[in-house]
């Protein structure tokens, strides 16, 4: 018999559809059809440290929490090509952990960033024009070692590209299968609209599906106020970089003087200005909450986020084993109404 006739016995009970893999429930981004873990995988801090890219992940290290991510369902994985002191370096790791592991590739929904200067220094090496974007994608393609990118971002907004060029350009590579759904970073709510206008007049299938701001409880929306709600109410998934407020909102500065060189607060030089008027206080608050509901200050904070309106996926990143653990449980926590109200006001000055 052709063995394109044998069952597979890999495949013996499998569901007719899924809503969760290895355990990490899945949701919809925005409002595509594609279906994306809770809990993600940011790697900007990915590369070769010995470079002086400014990464602080080496591959071997690298290797072993995307190895890790995989098993706890962790698959959204997050990187842009200016990454590391625009080295490209983020994605060169991912593209040598895919060429190890070419069978995972469609468990894998792979994001990447394009926009600023990158792979030359001419003035048509960066912006929104078509040149840029489809010799951007060419390139992360290569870093990458795949095929295809699985979300594709605009890194942040340009005036001076019509933005006709610009989606013109992205519904191209949808058409040849080297995109499948396009996104924004760093958007206003009048920039999103603007997209959003010429996207249902002339590229329905180039929808923005997500967009990437900065964000975390602690400060809000700190530069594009008013994002998140346009997300909740157009139905397009806000996906915070930076949701742990670059490692503040974790067990590891409620006491600041037992901080140390090797976190980054501190390696950065921050600790005292991120910790300054209330904000410890208010931390201190959300660590209590966070004990009382036996969870770390980390997972409460993920597990809060997911409950908010309008909210996407969370893509903390992880330097650690045990950091892309702690993360990947955050996202099978479920916090009862009274719990998010509790967490709320911790969270409120």
């Amino acid at each position: 018999m052709p063995s394109a006739l044998v069952p597979n016995p890999a495949l013996y009970g499998v569901p007719f559809t899924a809503d969760a893999f290895h355990g990490m429930p899945y949701r919809r981004l925005g409002n595509s059809g594609l279906r994306v873990s809770s809990i993600g995988l940011g790697t900007w801090k990915f590369g070769f440290p010995d470079t002086g890219d400014e990464s602080r992940v080496d591959e071997a290290a690298a290797f072993a929490i995307l190895d890790r991510a995989l098993e706890l369902g962790v698959t959204l994985w997050d990187t842009a090509n200016r990454y590391n002191n625009a080295s490209g370096n983020s994605e060169r790791i991912l593209g040598r952990w895919f060429h190890r592991n070419a069978a995972e590739r469609r468990n894998i929904v792979l994001a990447t960033k394009v926009f600023g200067g990158m792979d030359g220094t001419s003035p048509n090496h960066s912006r929104l024009g078509r040149a840029n974007i489809l010799d951007s994608v060419y390139a992360c393609l290569e870093r990458l070692q795949v095929d295809r990118i699985d979300l594709l971002y605009f890194h942040r907004y340009e005036a001076e590209t019509p933005i006709e060029e610009s989606l013109a350009a992205i519904d191209d590579l949808v058409r040849r299968d080297l995109v499948r759904h396009f996104a924004v970073s760093n958007f206003t709510v009048d920039q999103l609209r603007l997209y959003q206008a010429v996207a249902n007049r002339d590229f329905t299938r180039c929808r923005p599906v997500a967009v990437q701001n900065q964000y975390d409880p602690l400060h809000g929306e700190p530069d594009m106020r008013g994002v998140l709600a346009w997300c909740a109410e157009h139905k397009v998934a806000f996906i915070p970089f930076s949701p742990l407020a670059r490692g503040l909102l974790t067990n590891r500065y409620l006491d600041p003087a037992q901080a140390k060189a090797g976190d980054r607060l501190v390696d950065e030089g921050t600790l005292a200005r991120d910790l300054a008027g209330d904000i410890l206080p208010r931390l201190r608050k959300v660590a209590a909450l966070a004990a009382e509901y036996s969870l770390e200050v980390s997972q409460l904070v993920l597990a809060y986020l997911l409950a908010q309106p309008g909210m996407g996926p969370q893509i903390p990143s992880a330097t650690s084993l045990a950091q892309v653990t702690s993360n990947a449980a955050a996202g099978r926590v479920c916090l009862t109404p009274e719990q998010l109200a509790a967490i709320r006001r911790a969270f409120t000055p």
